[in-house]
């Protein structure tokens, strides 16, 4: 009897093992992400290493929305991730969020960097900056209403006005100032311009280089890359001094990386707790140092090359406060036919 009693609780407690480690093996975190997962994954190892769950990363470069839409209920995603609060805005607008409680990411992350119902988080800031020449233009300060200032005519660089980057400043113009200035404003900008509205960012710095132009609007980033690229880019990173440009009586536009809890995660805490991660000091760390981003995190360090721009000043106006003016922003661009 002792012998069949012993087997039982043995096997019972076999079993019991064998659930559990079923258990752990099984937590896992779904990420659906339009940044390149090469760009992140770094922290997701680190995140699986120190806490056992997996993170399966499915890359979706466009089509997000529609995509989560169209599963509906059974989405496997647990977290939206995506660059441009334009974009979070969206998903928040098509009901493809919930809500987050956590104290962690409240004290991890400012007030104007996250939705104020909990529905979504940026992760990183990229500031929206003023590339200047070197040999012809020596800035040390700049206002982004400066940009439609006459003096600069035939100078200015700058991608497409219909890019999201653009339009989320336009926006955030429009928000300092109103509709009617910031129209006037881009008009300046556009009679300011050396070469049509085209090309990236690091466009901008090459066109410096070639004496196209002497300053212009681009990401911080991208000195980041080009710093550490191929001699061509090194060449551009050389040739530019990084101003960061305020609203007058205000601060400097950044966008961000953030990311949203999907609305039917079925992998709630273990999503929360991957989003916690992002937001602490490594993961913030990790973050700056593998994207040259600012973290949104201040205890966080910040890259050499990106600190090496000066003190960053964060526009005071919540970035949802600004999303409400990107519609109106798209039609000042057409209205003004700012790319043609």
């Amino acid at each position: 009897m002792k012998n069949i009693f012993k087997r039982f609780t043995l096997s019972g407690l076999t079993l019991c093992a064998l659930t559990l480690a079923t258990t752990i093996q099984a937590a896992e975190v779904n990420l659906y992400t339009t940044r390149e997962p090469g760009l992140i994954q770094p922290l997701l190892n680190d995140f699986s290493q120190s806490t056992g769950v997996k993170v399966n990363t499915i890359f979706v470069k466009e089509g997000l929305v529609e995509r989560v839409k169209t599963e509906g209920r059974r989405s496997p995603a647990d977290i939206l991730m995506t660059v441009d609060f334009g974009n979070l805005i969206d998903l928040v607008e098509n009901d493809l969020t919930q809500k987050v409680n956590s104290k962690v990411l409240d004290a991890s992350i400012p007030a104007n960097l996250r939705a104020a119902n909990g529905h979504w988080y940026a992760l990183s800031m990229r500031a929206r900056a003023v590339y200047a020449s070197k040999e012809r233009t020596p800035l040390t300060a700049f206002n982004y209403e400066d940009l439609a200032d006459p003096k600069w005519k035939g100078k200015v660089c700058i991608r497409s006005g219909a890019h999201p980057y653009n339009t989320a400043l336009i926006a955030a113009y429009i928000a300092h100032h109103g509709e009617a200035q910031a129209e006037q404003w881009l008009r300046g900008v556009k009679a300011n311009l050396a070469r049509s509205a085209s090309g990236g960012d690091r466009d901008v710095a090459r066109d410096i280089l070639g004496n196209i132009c002497d300053l212009g609007i681009a990401n911080t980033y991208y000195v980041g890359t080009m710093s550490n690229g191929d001699d061509r880019q090194k060449s551009w990173a050389n040739a530019i001094n990084v101003v960061l440009p305020t609203f007058k009586n205000g601060g400097t536009h950044v966008n961000v990386t953030g990311a949203v809890l999907a609305k039917y995660s079925p992998n709630r805490k273990e999503a929360v707790q991957l989003l916690e991660f992002l937001a602490s000091d490594r993961g913030q760390a990790m973050y700056a140092q593998s994207g040259y981003e600012y973290p949104v995190n201040k205890s966080a360090k910040i890259d050499p090359i990106i600190a090496g721009f000066g003190p960053l000043k964060i526009d005071n106006i919540r970035l949802s406060d600004i999303a409400k003016y990107r519609k109106a922003a798209s039609l000042l661009v057409e209205k003004v036919q700012f790319d043609h």
